[in-house]
C-alpha cells in the first residue's frame, strides 16, 4: 500500500465530490482546485496506484477512455448515461431487471452493462 500524498487526496475528492465517473481530464480539473501544481502524469500515476489499491474502479464506455468512480459506488448495480454535447457521464441507478429473455435461446446471461446517451439536464438548457 502507498503513502497518501496531497494530489492523492485530491484526486480522490474531485471523484466523491462529482459522484459521477470522472475523466482524467475533469480529475485533473477539479483536483487541481486543491493541488494547484498538479499535472496529467501525477494524476494517470495516482489513478493507477488507486485502482490497483481497489480504490477506485475504471468506467470503460465505448468507443471513449477510461473513467474512474470510486469502488463504494460501484458496488451497487448501476448503469450509465453520456451527455452527447458535454460527453460527461451520469450514474443511472434504475435498471431495466431480468434480460435473460433477450440472449439467444440456449444462452445464459451472466452480466450486462447498458449506458442511455442524450443531453444531459444542464445541456437542454443551454
Amino acid at each position: 500500500m502507498q503513502r497518501n500524498t496531497r494530489q492523492k487526496t485530491a484526486i480522490l475528492h474531485a471523484i466523491e465530490h462529482a459522484q459521477r465517473p470522472l475523466s482524467p481530464q475533469e480529475i485533473l480539473d477539479e483536483a487541481s482546485r486543491e493541488v494547484s501544481q498538479l499535472g496529467m502524469a501525477t494524476v494517470y500515476r495516482n489513478l493507477k496506484s488507486l485502482v490497483d489499491d481497489g480504490a477506485l474502479k475504471v468506467v470503460t464506455l465505448p468507443g471513449e477512455g477510461a473513467r474512474y468512480e470510486s469502488t463504494s459506488a460501484a458496488e451497487h448495480h448501476h448503469h450509465h448515461f453520456q451527455c452527447t454535447a458535454c460527453q460527461r457521464v451520469f450514474d443511472v441507478h434504475a435498471c431495466p431487471g431480468d434480460i435473460e429473455h433477450m440472449a439467444p435461446k440456449g444462452f445464459s446471461v451472466e452480466s450486462h452493462e447498458l449506458t442511455l446517451y442524450g443531453r444531459c439536464a444542464d445541456c437542454l438548457t443551454s
